[in-house]
């Protein structure tokens, strides 16, 4: 279906709607349309985490919240899981939906790209899963549960593991969902998981008093009700994704494009894990103060970089339509429609931490010998936060373009220089060193992220001849 023919949404079906927003639609409002829900989803689902902690701690045995904190790192790794799949496979379905502007015929390879991300990242999860049923125990060990924690964090990992494959295919389907300009049927997949997930967490910690096994329970099944919905939804609405395994392939024409982008997902939650747990290790040496002051910062800075997250992921799909499609304006503009909103959205809610730090501060902590420390952590972060959303920005564009290494440079560059960094800093200035060592690190990794789109600019700008059908071979090839 050719897209040139949508002039307005109130010409179109829900499909022709969300089609329209990645084509023709002005970069404000497809900006609004793509970040927004994504924006209120990763908002919802924070303060789940919250609400979902409260449940745990109404049960008055530290041991089973310390489990849920053990085993929150093995959680992000599994969501990786499917983001290699989710993240590689929407990129390249957003660039073939632009493409097939020109070549309709190209629209069918969405079908091939669909199913093998769908079902690559339930085998993927399964493997995973079940590897780590198999080597339950030195896992444990290995996330750092203590003899007391040990039991709960057991049985809270093994059900998670438990529902591996559940969870890579609930984050694979909404990118897939998203992918096609859909960012408000995957917020209401998102919000519908929480809200089931609250739901479950009720009947299996309050009522049923499971404990951390009905927390990942909860999880497992919460997940399970996002896939029914998206499944539902792209097989009713989506005229190119097919789930079916009939068309499952393992083409090195998928394939390379698809971990390619993907395989940099992966890697960044790996890196992810091991900067919070020695950054964690190297505050704690300086007493539980300092270690309450960094948890605090960073739950304040969480806000905005939810919100700068919420536009710098949306927009991935409109910039990988406007690439595939060969619309070098399109790209121009949502590229700087973008960059102008996350730059707003940092400088105002920065500014206004900043001048309200104290009143911020003794919301969180009692003890007001640590606001000298709290306000230096917090201006450290913010800073930090600023720098990160424009490399978000940075290696969305990257993905979006299939451009592989240097995405998963992005990817990657925080966690291989942060270490270093850190223990240097630690080194050479103490606790002052490991507060800023993270904004240091995002800097560097900024400065990184330039100079490689100034590298790639010429290779982007030089393919992208407006409107040109020349552009689909290429764009389908790079990965």
């Amino acid at each position: 279906m050719s897209t040139t023919t949508l002039e307005s949404p109130a010409k179109a079906d829900a499909v022709g709607t969300n089609r329209w927003y990645l084509s023709a639609a002005p970069i404000a409002r497809a900006l609004v349309h793509l970040c927004v829900p994504m924006a209120a989803a990763m908002i919802v689902g924070a303060v789940y985490n919250v609400i979902n902690a409260g449940f745990i701690g109404s049960l008055h045995n530290t041991a089973l919240l310390a489990a849920i904190t053990f085993g929150t790192p093995l959680l992000g790794l599994v969501m990786a899981v499917g983001g290699v799949f989710g993240v590689g496979g929407g990129a390249l379905i957003s660039r073939l939906l632009g493409a097939a502007e020109h070549e309709p015929a190209r629209a069918g390879e969405i079908k091939r790209v669909s199913s093998f991300a769908v079902w690559g990242s339930v085998l993927a999860g399964a493997v995973f899963g079940g590897a780590g049923l198999l080597l339950l125990h030195p896992l444990v060990a290995l996330l750092g549960a203590d003899a007391a924690a040990v039991p709960a964090t057991r049985s809270y990992v093994a059900v998670m593991l438990a529902f591996v494959p559940v969870l890579a295919a609930a984050f694979c389907l909404e990118q897939l969902v998203r992918a096609e300009g859909a960012a408000r049927q995957a917020m209401i997949g998102l919000i519908a998981s929480t809200v089931a997930n609250l739901g479950f967490d009720v009947l299996f910690i309050l009522v049923l008093r499971w404990g951390v096994a009905g927390a990942a329970l909860a999880t497992g099944l919460a997940n399970l009700v996002t896939v029914g919905y998206f499944v539902f939804w792209l097989q009713r609405h989506s005229e190119h994704v097919s789930l079916a395994p009939r068309w499952f392939t393992l083409s090195p024409a998928v394939l390379k494009p698809v971990f390619g982008v993907g395989s940099g997902e992966l890697l960044q939650s790996a890196f992810m894990i091991v900067t919070t747990l020695v950054l964690n290790n190297l505050a704690a040496g300086y007493g539980d103060g300092p270690l309450a002051a960094m948890g605090v910062a960073v739950r304040i800075a969480q806000v905005p970089e939810f919100l700068v997250m919420g536009v710098t992921i949306g927009v991935l799909p409109l910039l990988a339509y406007a690439y595939g499609k060969g619309d070098r304006g399109r790209l121009t503009a949502a590229l700087r429609g973008s960059a102008t909103t996350v730059g707003g959205i940092v400088l105002i809610f920065s500014a206004a931490v900043f001048l309200f730090r104290d009143q911020v501060l003794s919301a969180f902590l009692a003890d007001r010998s640590l606001f000298g420390i709290g306000v230096t952590i917090l201006v450290a972060q913010l800073v930090a936060m600023i720098v990160n959303g424009f490399t978000g920005l940075i290696t969305s564009l990257f993905q979006a373009t299939g451009r592989s290494v240097p995405a998963m440079v992005m990817s990657t560059a925080q966690g291989v220089l942060f270490i270093p960094i850190v223990i240097l800093g630690r080194l050479w200035f103490g606790l002052g060193g490991i507060m800023w060592a993270l904004t240091v690190t995002e800097c560097i990794v900024f400065l990184v992220g330039v100079a490689m789109w100034l590298a790639s600019r010429r290779a982007i700008d030089g393919g992208l001849a407006e409107g040109s059908p020349e552009r689909a071979d290429e764009v389908l090839e790079q990965g």
